[in-house]
């Protein structure tokens, strides 16, 4: 994670000039993010048989599966943040720049409506529903909700900041195995209270594919708040401290 140092670098307006690479990115979220919310709603979806019911182990072994394989795959183009929670974290430690965070956010608020939208035209009709939307328990209200959403969501972006740390060398190529545990753990957990979205994406899809938007807020500004905690916490607190220099790495830049 390179830190971004100085105000014109952290706005992020000369990476437009790298237009063709910006939107490799783009792409990346917006695919990666379409592919979170068609998995994930998938599970939740009611009536695909007459005996069918939404099993929490089964979405949350999916959206687990689902993201550690799309941080394997699109990581190396993107970050694979897929999430505007892990976006707006990385932002806040300074690993992103604000023009990037922007386009991700809106490319991957595009990817959760798309997502949705190919999965409501491949359901058939009475076995729709509500699409997978997420809803707070009906025993809780919306600020309990608002909370679940914060400790979730910072779990999940703790993780990521925690083993994409260039400074640890104890992780190596297991950061995808990670976050996926680490979402399958807060979804077992959280799905009965809000659905566990910890993705204010994956929450907007299916809200604007059926219109229903009760308690919407908790699933933006949960995860983002969650996700902001995380960042800074992290990049300020528990960040590796730098490698100490060896003497091979002295001579090294002596001879250089």
């Amino acid at each position: 994670m390179t830190k971004i140092n100085g105000v014109s670098e952290f706005f992020g307006l000369s990476e437009l000039a790298d237009y063709l690479n910006l939107s490799k990115m783009l792409v990346a979220e917006f695919l990666g993010t379409l592919l979170i919310v068609f998995l994930v709603c998938a599970t939740r979806v009611e009536g695909w048989t007459s005996d069918y019911e939404p099993n929490i182990v089964q979405t949350s072994l999916a959206i687990g599966f689902a993201v550690a394989t799309l941080v394997q795959s699109l990581g190396h183009i993107s970050g694979s943040h897929i999430n505007p929670a892990v976006t707006c974290g990385m932002l806040v430690a300074r690993n992103i720049s604000v023009l990037k965070a922007l386009l991700y956010i809106v490319s991957q608020s595009i990817g959760g409506i798309t997502g949705a939208a190919i999965l409501k035209a491949v359901t058939p009709v009475n076995a729709t529903g509500d699409l997978g939307i997420t809803k707070v328990n009906e025993n809780l209200t919306s600020a309990q909700g608002f909370g679940v959403e914060v400790v979730c969501t910072f779990i999940l972006v703790m993780t990521i900041f925690a083993v994409v740390d260039e400074r640890r060398t104890d992780v190596m190529g297991q950061a995808p195995i990670a976050i996926g545990l680490a979402v399958v753990a807060c979804h077992l957990s959280a799905i009965p209270m809000t659905g566990c979205s910890m993705n204010p994406a994956r929450s907007f899809g299916p809200s604007v594919m059926t219109g229903l938007w009760e308690n919407h807020w908790v699933y933006w500004a949960g995860p983002i708040i969650g996700g902001m905690l995380a960042g800074l916490l992290y990049s300020y607190v528990f960040r590796a401290p730098k490698p100490e220099p060896t003497e091979d790495s002295e001579a090294y830049k002596m001879r250089a």
